[in-house]
């Protein structure tokens, strides 16, 4: 019998499936169906309670939805107060990990307990990384780090269990894992599909996070102390969201079902390699290589403010009319995570001599603002978000853009573990939400 070819077959060449499954805008305005769980005005439908964080973007004053600067708050502390009392000196992901872990502060001994057990399972199976990372590479790195979580999973002889200490073991055992799942994927996929040289560096001990990550990626292991310190502040600011990101929510939705923690994970993984929610930096850095390409003197304000102009219009670039990394599905005025975040990235700037560079950025940001604020008519305000300048600072920080999204991963399995923990201990209902079925009935 001969094999059909599938590009050839008749319902893809008829586009069987446009037709039959289009469903007309005016029936979700008539059925009020909030799209993308939102309503018209970009409020999301609320579809549960959390004590671990929270994103304001309004406040009301005298009886009126006013915008204001934006707030991220992490079990009850302003993440910019919890970054201020971190010590120049010092990193602070294992601290907030723990923060938004068990819902308060560590005293120094827990502190010391817990960075000891994160830095204890810095490890994985025996020749794990020959069988399973090393075996068919993929320079999708969060699909390989996907198959590495899964494969974890047969490791486990509780795999299946959801008794709250087994989740809490698998988690923390996750969260020490995970940048070794993407350097080592990293290196497997530039080593078979780039021909470069192999190497793989263990983790070490009496490292942090983020400087683990900069020494196994790097072929002398050497960064400086700025680098990892400002890798640092980006894990933090990336750790958590509210319940409402699209990652987090999956991780809730998949653990109501009664899944176990690696199948959670993996599909907060998949949703997260989005390029509209975990892949947006990539999107900045394409735009802005872009621009560069097509402007002739990027220190030509007027230059610059006339292409963002075809961008927006959607003659140039993608062709998707966005000006990507400014604006945000929450925050209004300001994004929180930005304002930290843009401090950090002067300084790195002009130690890597790339003032010129962010002259540009600056110069998108606010000619970019400016231009979406004249042609359309925004109901919250329109700022840059964490996005805009994450994938600047990675670039310069030397870590390649197949990196990008896993990095954020490394950064989000702690508020996706904190949200699988609460909703083990609070909910213990399947999240079914309701469709409307407008079928029509041929029989």
């Amino acid at each position: 019998m001969k094999k059909i070819n599938i590009s050839e077959y008749s319902a893809l060449k008829k586009g069987l499936c446009l037709e039959n499954d289009n469903i007309s805008e005016d029936l979700y305005q008539k059925y009020s169906v909030n799209r993308g769980l939102r309503d018209l005005n970009g409020k999301g439908v609320l579809t549960g309670l959390t004590n671990i964080s929270e994103v304001v973007a309004f406040k009301e004053i005298d009886g009126v939805k006013t915008p204001i600067d934006g707030e991220l708050w992490y079990r009850g502390y302003k993440v910019n107060s919890l970054i201020d009392e971190i010590s120049e000196e010092s990193f602070g992901f294992e601290r907030i990990a723990y923060l938004l872990l068990f819902g308060e502060k560590p005293s120094e001994e827990q502190f010391e307990e817990f960075s000891k057990v994160i830095a204890q399972n810095r490890t994985l199976p025996t020749n794990f990384t020959r069988d399973v990372i090393m075996k068919a590479p993929s320079k999708d790195i969060m699909n390989s780090m996907t198959r590495s979580i899964l494969t974890l999973a047969s490791y486990d002889k509780n795999v299946d269990s959801v008794l709250l200490e087994d989740s809490i073991r698998q988690c923390l055992l996750l969260i020490a894992q995970f940048p070794m799942l993407a350097i080592y994927g990293y290196h497997a996929y530039n080593h078979i599909e780039n021909y470069e040289s192999m190497y793989i560096h263990r983790p070490n001990q009496n490292l942090s996070t983020a400087e683990n990550i900069l020494m196994m990626l790097r072929p002398d292991k050497k960064f400086t102390h700025l680098e990892a310190k400002i890798l640092d502040i980006a894990l933090i600011l990336h750790m958590e969201h509210g319940g409402g990101n699209n990652s987090t929510f999956t991780t809730r939705v998949v653990t109501s079902a009664g899944t176990d923690t690696y199948s959670a994970i993996a599909a907060a993984m998949s949703s997260l390699k989005g390029p509209k929610h975990g892949g947006a930096n990539i999107k900045v850095m394409k735009m802005m290589e872009n621009i560069k390409e097509n402007v002739k003197d990027i220190e030509d304000r007027k230059e610059i403010r006339a292409y963002l102009k075809k961008i927006l219009a959607g003659e140039a670039f993608d062709n998707k009319g966005l000006i990507y990394g400014l604006g945000h599905a929450v925050y209004s005025l300001s994004d929180p995570r930005e304002i930290i975040f843009k401090g950090y990235v002067e300084e790195l700037a002009h130690t890597k001599g790339m003032d010129k560079e962010l002259h540009l950025y600056n110069a998108v940001e606010e000619e970019g603002i400016r231009l979406i604020n004249e042609s359309r008519h925004i109901y919250k305000g329109v700022c840059p978000n964490v996005d805009f300048y994450s994938g600047f600072v990675y670039e310069m920080l030397g870590i390649p853009s197949e990196l990008f999204t896993p990095l954020f991963a490394i950064a989000r399995i702690v508020g996706w573990s904190a949200h699988r923990i609460e909703e083990l201990i609070c909910m213990n209902k399947i999240i079914r939400p309701a469709y409307m079925s407008v079928m029509k009935e041929l029989e």
